[in-house]
């Protein structure tokens, strides 16, 4: 199966777009209600969420690193909450003191796709409604036979005009089925389809700069620039956001580029999660959920995914906000990707599976 592909990250990118972003409006704040911020990063692995970076893979034959001095110094830690901090501070920190951080096996916690396919397309149905299917064997742009939990959720009282979707993929539209939901889902292109605001006019002119040698798959960038702003204008109940460099540098087998797409996807979340707690409609109401549709494999196969890597079955999962409280048991629960879609729905007052009865149950998060 054909990788993805992912065009070269201009380093300082994401500072300057987010400069931008400040000078956003935003709109006036919804009444207070539940709101869901979800984030998947495609492809990246459980051994850094847990154990940050690999040393034997700082190398060039291993991990294709260009510069092995610079990549030790930015990323290797002899201690290894150190070392996850590193590569991820927000998510090693905050989200896993505060929330739940799954599928971790040395504390009892393990969390597998249910799918046997182990790569995207298939992933990411499972994520978003709740089971496999053993129909979708590609990354073709078939539309989607089932409903995702999104396309439930816009139809709900409260929900009309707030769920949007913002990812790095030409795929995304077909995944979410857009003929027939008719959600909102930002995949390809410009961040902004029909751009309003001199700030949004200037993104897209940014983003055109940027060198783009494959097509299908953006820079996160652009999409994380959307995404932000779909945040602080619209101010939206459930906003979803699909990154996929670490997918694309692990498929380049360029390690360090990895580590430094994960370390500014972490950047992006937090200014996420910061950027909900300033507004009056969203502070103390907005949950946090992350995952990532598929595992790899182990070592010198780090690069691989799908049906023959049988490890690439493993992922993780992570969910942070006002509705969950944390303890040790909460913490060594075991899982599947599957729950992913109930769990959206239950952070913001919905039950999926009163909807899609054979649709995994939630996170245990009480």
């Amino acid at each position: 199966m054909p990788a993805k592909r992912q065009s070269i990250t201009v380093r300082g990118l994401i500072a300057a777009l987010f400069s931008v972003l400040s000078a956003a409006t935003p709109a006036t704040a919804q009444r207070s209600a539940d709101r869901v911020i979800v984030v998947t990063l495609d492809g990246m692995r459980w051994q850094e969420i847990f154990g940050g970076a690999d040393r034997r893979l700082m190398t060039g034959a291993d991990g294709g690193v260009a510069d092995t001095g610079l990549t030790v110094r930015r990323f290797w830690r002899d201690d290894p909450a150190s070392r996850r901090r590193a590569v991820m501070p927000f998510l090693s920190s905050m989200v896993a003191e505060r929330g739940l951080l799954l599928g971790d096996s040395a504390s009892g916690s393990g969390f597998r796709v249910a799918n046997d396919q182990r790569f995207s397309y298939p992933g990411y149905n499972e994520l978003f409604t709740g089971a496999p299917d053993p129909r979708i064997t590609s990354n073709d742009k078939t539309p989607n036979p089932n409903v995702t939990v999104l396309e439930w959720l816009a139809g709900r009282p409260g929900f009309r005009g707030s769920v949007e979707a913002y990812g790095s993929w030409d795929v995304f539209p077909f995944i979410f089925n857009t003929a027939r939901s008719r959600l909102p889902v930002n995949g390809d292109g410009p961040p902004f389809k029909t751009p309003t605001t001199d700030h949004q006019r200037a993104t897209n002119r940014f983003a055109e700069w940027l060198p783009n040698f494959w097509g299908g798959v953006r820079l996160d960038a652009p999409t994380m620039a959307a995404a932000l702003d779909a945040l602080v204008t619209r101010q939206p109940r459930v906003l979803v956001v699909l990154l996929g460099e670490t997918d694309e540098w692990a498929h380049e087998r360029r390690y360090d580029r990895y580590l430094d797409a994960a370390l500014r996807a972490d950047h992006f979340i937090r200014q996420l999660w910061e950027a909900a707690q300033a507004l009056p409609g969203a502070r103390g109401r907005t949950s946090l959920l992350i995952s990532t549709d598929h595992g790899r494999g182990p070592g010198r196969d780090w690069t691989d995914h799908g049906v023959d890597v049988l490890p690439a079955d493993r992922i993780w999962m992570a969910v942070m906000g006002p509705k969950i409280l944390p303890n040790d048991d909460l913490r060594r629960q075991s899982g599947t990707q599957s729950q992913f879609a109930a769990t959206i729905a239950m952070l913001v007052g919905e039950s999926w599976q009163s909807a899609r009865p054979g649709a995994a149950a939630p996170l245990r998060i009480k």
